[in-house]
Formats: C-alpha cells, sequence, structure tokens
C-alpha cells in the first residue's frame, strides 16, 4: 500500500514538473522569409494587386483563410495597397481565371490578353499585380500522452503533449504592365505548440500560420513598392 501511494506521488510530481516546464516555455516560432527578384518593381497610386492561389489539386489547395489574411495584410495601415478581392477579380474575368482556364505561367498572358473583353476588365480595375499564392500549413510531428477521465468525484485530463506544424507559402508575382514575372516571395514558419494537463488542460498554441501571412504580407508589400526593399 505504502509502494502504490510513493508511486502514485511520484507520477503526480512528475507531472507537476512538467506542467511547470511547459508554463515558463512558451510556444515557440521560428521564421524565414525571403524574396528572389526577376525586374523592376512600383505601384502607382491608382494601381490595383489580386491575391490568387496557385494550388487547386485535391488536398493541397492554398487556404482560403489564408487568401483573406494576406488581402487585409496588405491593404491595411499606411501605406497599404488597393486590394481588389480574389473572388470578385475572378468573376469579373469568367471563365479566364478559373482554376482549369488560368493562365499557370506568364507566357500564357499575352494570348489571354487578347481574349474579348480580359484587357478591357483588367484594365478597369487598374490591376497592375496578381499574385499567386501556393502551399499549405502541415502537422509534421507530435508526441506526449494525454488523457481524460470522468467519475463520481469528477474528472480531469492529465499528461503533457505537443505537436508541430510548418506552414510553407510561395507567392509568385506577376506584373501585368510588361505581362512578365516579377519575382517571388516565400515564407518558411515553424511552430511547436504545447498541451500539458493538471485536470485542467492548458493550450499554449504556436500560432504559424498566422505568422507566415503577416511575414509574407510585409515582405510582399515591401517587393511591389520598391525593387530595393529588403
Amino acid at each position: 500500500m505504502n509502494q502504490v501511494r510513493q508511486h502514485s506521488h511520484g507520477a503526480a510530481t512528475g507531472i507537476l514538473l512538467l506542467l511547470g516546464c511547459a508554463l515558463v516555455l512558451p510556444a515557440c516560432v521560428t521564421s524565414r522569409i525571403e524574396n528572389s527578384r526577376e525586374g523592376l518593381t512600383g505601384i502607382g497610386a491608382n494601381e490595383s494587386v489580386v491575391i490568387m492561389a496557385k494550388s487547386y489539386h485535391l488536398g493541397n489547395e492554398t487556404e482560403e483563410k489564408y487568401i483573406g489574411c494576406i488581402e487585409k495584410e496588405l491593404a491595411q495601415g499606411k501605406g497599404g495597397l488597393h486590394v481588389i478581392p480574389h473572388r470578385q477579380f475572378v468573376d469579373s474575368l469568367f471563365p479566364w481565371f478559373e482554376p482549369r482556364t488560368a493562365p499557370s505561367e506568364t507566357k500564357g498572358l499575352p494570348k489571354l490578353m487578347e481574349r474579348p473583353g480580359v484587357a478591357e476588365q483588367i484594365r478597369d480595375q487598374r490591376v497592375r499585380y496578381i499574385i499567386w499564392l501556393d502551399g499549405d500549413t502541415d502537422k509534421v510531428a507530435g508526441g506526449g500522452s494525454l488523457s481524460c477521465a470522468a467519475g463520481p468525484g469528477g474528472g480531469g485530463c492529465f499528461g503533457f503533449a505537443w505537436w508541430k506544424k510548418d506552414a510553407d507559402y510561395n507567392a509568385s508575382v506577376w506584373d501585368l504592365d510588361g505581362l512578365e514575372s516579377a519575382g517571388s516571395v516565400t515564407a518558411d514558419v515553424s511552430g511547436t505548440s504545447f498541451m500539458p494537463a493538471l485536470v485542467i488542460p492548458i493550450p499554449l498554441i504556436a500560432r504559424t500560420q498566422a505568422a507566415a501571412c503577416k511575414g509574407l504580407a510585409k515582405q510582399l508589400r515591401a517587393f511591389i513598392v520598391s525593387e530595393d526593399a529588403a
């Protein structure tokens, strides 16, 4: 009986130690944002940008939520760009920017511009750049053990779990002024989240996708506004 109590006491002490470590070790996020330039950029006060999703195959479609986040981050604050909502742009040029008909590279732009009404719609909306987003956020690792139980005297959860997510996105910038690629910006963000539990789970979440959105949008704005921006 004494041994059972000692074992239970040891297990509880271990969980307390894990909980204490998790509380002083916040969720961790690391970011790497890079750009590759192919041409000069710049944007006029009346010119606009459009964000589009480049990946449409099953299981890897760039998330609608992420596109909306990039749109919002590019447009807000001092020096924000004029962003046309991607669905509005696609609908106005139906069917030429639907997933199966949109050009896959800048070589297809001259031919697309020859389609009736395409050049006029783009000119009317003053679209200077199309930014093609590709990528996703995936869980790449995880571990630990977390169990929950309920009984006559109440219930609770005990243990410790962790998981790691990678947000990997690429933004290709097409300049419609010269019908050519201006370059690309990439964001690679990793985050590790923790879930310690001593009766009540305490989630310490790494906002990986949000960090990738903010970092990519900031670099995209700098990339478009000035060719010298880092």
